[in-house]
């Protein structure tokens, strides 16, 4: 199905509804009190104006009538009791509604932030997963539709039904109460003429709210417009804000010749008087609100001169006058508040679509069932075999016939030029992705048959686009609040962290960066990747790879880095990748990748010597940063 089909699926009420009731249920489960104060405040609400128009039609009947003072006071009494307990109530009830609500907002970017968590690696990595991301933070950002205009509509929907329900009761007698037999309004008593007047009445309200509805929806027709003005605003807008960005806005003036020129410029295009915005609010959605508004107040009107005819024609007295008016003014304002609602629902329809179908994407990788052995020698071989790659919507082979097996605590470089496949070579060993052709194997079983969770925790990354959190220094290294102090120490140090590690006067508790805690510390570029290496070492698995995470460092303290690393790597099978070749010296072998394929695999001794060869011309390139004077 396109999806212009699906879009204008969406735009259908049942649908839209369906979508809606699924949001309900999903947000139930992570927040039963939202929906539990909401409804309880919204019958409060909703009821609270009919007990004030009961009791004053009495207060009102006993004044034309009797006017006995006990009575009088009774009912003033009963009034004013019931009025502040229904405040105290409404507003007690408000109170923890509001409460709930802005709980709920953690759960509601919760539902997302788990589906990007638990997604598939290689489908994350997907441009197209991305630009789905993007559009539903874009509709949340423009006003809030998906998820939060649905938690929105829930209180209004349970309202608007108790206001409904409350105004029939209160209301059904006004058509049943016939005049007296003489009036000259008798006529009013016929079955005909009440149908015609309710139909009037119900048409008013219908009509109301579908110019509302109508109106919403030509307002949604420039979705597009609004996501693509959203993305303007919240990159150029915030651009100034980045910590990162600071020094590269002042040496090229970026503040006045590109942050504000973008915001000028959409400014203009998306939200000037001018606008296809702007445009839409003053032209048609101007003209439908305006015939909404100006049908409620006809259909008030109606209602007023109903009452007071039929209470001019002897059918009641002022008492209930005042009973019916209210009621009727509030059953027709809860008619016009649902059927607003229900518009709403329906044009919120298009982007719940759009959400469910991110939270709704399979995941594509096959998760086996075996479990990997717990083995305490570390004897797990792994072997590329004929392993061919290339990512999603290309052509182009990233790796081709890559044939390589890993020997048992040994050390293996992987040296090549910029795009020669290196860091692929790393997601396919980690199974980040899976083999477009070949298989990987494990103990000699292909690693799809693996349960995922399993095979991944045989190895222990530390990629060249790492980062860290802003948390403390010991649970960056662990991973984990609870941890092991004296061992997460240990992989600093052996890290070659220690020296800074003294200099923290709170240690492993020290907070890293500022975004939580105003005492947080900064860590340079080549102290950031000293800890990444130190949680790599924490995790302790049979495989360690290294993805060029000493690029920030200086070639010979970069040697200095591999040397450490390599004596407390231990029996460890390590794999460092690099575009510089001082690890190299420290392995026992070394494969070089060229144009997605190995060229050479060897020795450093005998790549060296091969004066022929991509890695002779390679090191001697870079042969004068690893000689210290």
């Amino acid at each position: 199905m396109s999806r212009q089909s699906d879009k204008s699926k969406c735009t259908r009420f049942v649908p839209a509804w369906q979508l809606n009731l699924r949001a309900w249920k999903m947000m139930f489960r992570e927040s039963p009190g939202y929906f539990v104060s909401n409804l309880a405040s919204s019958v409060c609400e909703a009821l609270a104006p009919y007990a004030t128009i009961l009791l004053s039609a009495q207060i009102l009947s006993e004044l034309a009538g009797n006017r006995d003072p006990q009575q009088l006071a009774f009912w003033a009494g009963l009034t004013v009791a019931v009025t502040a307990l229904l405040a105290l109530a409404g507003g007690a009830l408000k109170q923890w509604s509001g409460y709930e609500r802005d709980s709920l907002d953690v759960q509601r970017f919760k539902c997302v932030a788990d589906k990007m968590t638990v997604m598939d690696y290689a489908e994350l990595d997907r441009q197209e997963v991305y630009d789905h991301y993007s559009q539903v933070q874009q509709n949340d950002n423009w006003r809030g539709v998906g998820l939060n205009e649905a938690m929105r509509l829930f209180p209004d929907f349970c309202k608007s039904v108790v206001q409904v329900a409350g105004g029939i009761g209160l209301t059904l007698t006004l058509f049943f109460t016939d005049l007296p037999a003489g009036s000259p309004l008798a006529f009013l008593n016929s079955p005909l003429s009440m149908l015609l007047i309710l139909a009037a009445m119900v048409t008013a309200v219908l009509a109301s709210s579908a110019c509302s509805s109508k109106a919403m929806l030509l307002t949604n027709s420039n979705v597009e417009l609004i996501r693509e003005a959203n993305r303007y605003s919240n990159f150029y807008g915030i651009m100034a804000l980045e910590h990162v960005r600071a020094a590269d806005l002042r040496i090229y003036r970026q503040q006045e010749n590109v942050c504000r020129h973008y915001m000028d410029s959409f400014t203009a295009r998306f939200l000037g008087v001018d606008g296809p915005l702007f445009a839409t609010a003053r032209g048609p959605v101007g003209l439908l609100m305006g015939l909404s508004q100006a049908l409620s107040a006809l259909l008030t009107c109606a209602v007023y001169l109903f009452v007071c005819l039929k209470s001019w024609g002897g059918a009641f007295d002022v008492g209930l006058v005042t009973r019916y008016v209210g009621s009727a003014t509030q059953l027709f304002g809860g008619i016009s508040l649902l059927l607003q609602t229900l518009g709403e629902i329906r044009a919120n329809g298009e982007f719940l679509e759009v959400l469910f179908r991110l939270l709704d994407r399979p995941d594509r990788m096959y998760r086996g069932s075996l479990t990997t052995e717990k083995r305490s020698d570390r004897n797990y071989q792994v072997e590329f075999k004929d392993v061919s790659f290339r990512y999603p919507g290309t052509d182009r082979w990233a790796l081709r016939h890559v044939n390589v097996k890993f020997r048992i605590g040994s050390r293996l470089a992987v040296v090549g030029p910029n795009g020669s496949g290196k860091t692929t070579f790393i997601k396919l060993l980690c199974r980040l992705y899976d083999p477009t052709e070949g298989e990987i194997l494990l103990n000699g079983i292909d690693i799809r048959k693996y349960r995922y969770e399993d095979y991944m925790d045989i190895f222990s990354v530390v990629f060249q686009d790492f980062r860290l959190l802003a948390l403390p220094l010991g649970e960056n290294v662990a991973g984990a609040a609870d941890y092991d102090r004296a061992l997460a120490e240990g992989c600093l140090r052996g890290a070659g962290f220690g020296e800074r590690l003294d200099a923290m006067p709170k240690g492993l508790d020290t907070v890293l960066y500022k975004e939580l805690d105003q005492d947080g510390v900064e860590v340079s570029g080549g102290e950031a990747q000293k800890i990444a290496i130190a949680r790599a070492l924490y995790k302790d698995a049979p495989f360690i790879v290294l993805d060029e995470p000493t690029a920030a460092l200086d070639p010979i303290a970069e040697a200095d880095i591999y040397a450490k690393f390599d004596a407390i790597a231990g029996d460890k099978t390590a794999i460092y990748i690099s575009h510089r070749l001082s690890s190299c010296k420290f392995c026992d072998a070394i494969a070089v990748f060229d144009g997605g394929s190995i060229v050479q695999t060897g020795c450093h001794e005998n790549l060296v010597a091969d004066e022929t060869g991509l890695y002779h011309r390679l090191w001697q390139a870079q042969a004068q940063y690893y000689t210290k004077e």
